[in-house]
């Protein structure tokens, strides 16, 4: 009825008990359908206040994703922290080198180009059992936890993180552990209390943040691998933001070779369009992943790599990356700084955003909305209640600053 629109979206639903006794079933069988239903997003609503038709698809979506709106040209859209279009090298001499590459075309599922893997394991943060490409760090996360999560098995992962990792997670319908973060990243005492969950994972962002611009301290790590000694949990290490960042890149992967999965994502300094990531683990890890992803694309394009491999070795390409990395730093400090004149403190980070505590979301968002900027919601990166938004600084031009200052100095005030 909800696929042909009969019971279109928006519509009250009967209340389980109700309906159980109109269709002479037990309410134990009601609660089982609409908590399938309630997980494929098709109706919302639990306990006294009933349920209701949220959509008429059974596709599983990524909802936290979804939830960004679809701004005029007239918005300044500071929602996504993705890279300065202008700020990212040229593709060209790149892909004509791609093309080139060995064994092009042939059905064979190469794990990483040989070419590849000789630039990126010198400056690898740990020496790996095996490397495998990925279409995209989101791509390597995805695959990794489908293939080596059980359904039902909790996951731990730090507290506020990526939305997509969220979706993620909540696509995957299994249990979703916070863990707690200060100004050095996972609070290991938080990790600590997390652990007696028993989850089979920890997914956390090993070099900067992206939605704090927090940088994880070589000592914060140590601490948090204390904590993990014991365990016989997968460590997931998302290097997302790349190396835009300033920070130096670290992994628990000395520590824990056969159990740390190490991802790198090149998408924020080379292109979100090279679609491309590298991950590490041991040769067995990395074998099951394969053999999941054997199921779909056996492989990232040769081209792709072989490309990526060029950028990595290119010199101009490597000022590109230089310049972009001051530009946004130059922009986080810009607002920072503009923030402080109205009175508001905040951290400038790294990365392409910054976090910005308020009294209330949704009347920051209205505010801000009402004077042409869109922002992010903290609570799209948690699972818990939250009073900040996020700020794209990545493609802030500093000739916008004083704007985007004053308009979020009257967002985050007490609202009347």
């Amino acid at each position: 009825m909800i696929r042909s629109g009969l019971l279109p979206v928006g519509t009250k639903l009967p209340s389980v008990r109700d309906l159980a006794f109109r269709l002479g079933i037990s309410p134990a069988t009601v609660s089982i359908a609409w908590a399938d239903l309630r997980r494929h997003k098709v109706i919302g609503g639990r306990g006294r206040n009933g349920a209701w038709v949220m959509g008429d698809r059974f596709a599983p979506r990524p909802t936290r994703l979804v939830s960004s709106g679809n701004y005029g040209p007239d918005v300044l859209n500071l929602g996504l922290a993705s890279p300065d279009v202008e700020l990212l090298p040229s593709l060209e001499q790149a892909l004509v080198h791609g093309a080139k590459a060995s064994h092009l075309n042939s059905y064979e599922r190469v794990r990483i180009l040989p070419e590849l893997e000789a630039v990126v394991r010198p400056t690898w943060p740990y020496d790996p059992g095996a490397f495998l490409v990925t279409n995209g760090g989101y791509n390597a996360v995805y695959t990794l936890l489908h293939a080596l999560v059980t359904p039902g098995a909790p996951v731990a992962i730090e507290d506020p993180t990526a939305l997509r990792l969220l979706d993620i997670l909540e696509d995957l319908n299994v249990p979703i552990i916070p863990v707690a973060c200060d100004g050095l990243g996972p609070i290991p005492e938080a990790l600590a209390e997390a652990m007696k969950a028993s989850p089979v994972a920890f997914l956390f962002q090993p070099r900067v943040h992206s939605v704090t611009g927090t940088s994880l301290t070589r000592e914060r790590l140590e601490a948090l691998g204390d904590v993990l000694e014991g365990s016989g949990a997968l460590i997931i290490e998302d290097d997302g933001v790349g190396d835009v960042s300033e920070a130096a890149r670290h992994s628990l992967g000395r520590r824990f070779p056969d159990r740390v999965i190490h991802i790198l994502s090149y998408s924020k300094t080379l292109g979100p369009d090279l679609r491309l990531a590298v991950l590490s683990s041991s040769a067995s890890v990395v074998e099951q992943i394969q053999s999941y992803r054997s199921f779909s694309a056996g492989w990232t394009s040769r081209i792709l790599q072989a490309a990526t491999s060029w950028l990595l070795q290119d010199g101009e390409t490597e000022n590109v990356v230089r310049r972009a990395r001051a530009a946004y730093r130059e922009r986080r400090h810009a607002l920072a700084g503009a923030l402080f004149e109205h009175g508001l403190e905040i951290n400038a980070g790294d990365g392409l955003s910054v976090l910005v505590p308020v009294e209330s979301e949704n009347y920051a968002l209205i505010t801000l909305a009402s004077r042409g900027i869109a922002v992010s919601a903290g609570s799209r990166f948690s699972t818990k209640p939250t009073s900040s938004v996020r700020v794209a600084t990545s493609v802030l031009q500093l000739s916008e600053v004083h704007r985007v200052a004053d308009a979020i100095s009257a967002a985050a005030a007490t609202p009347r």
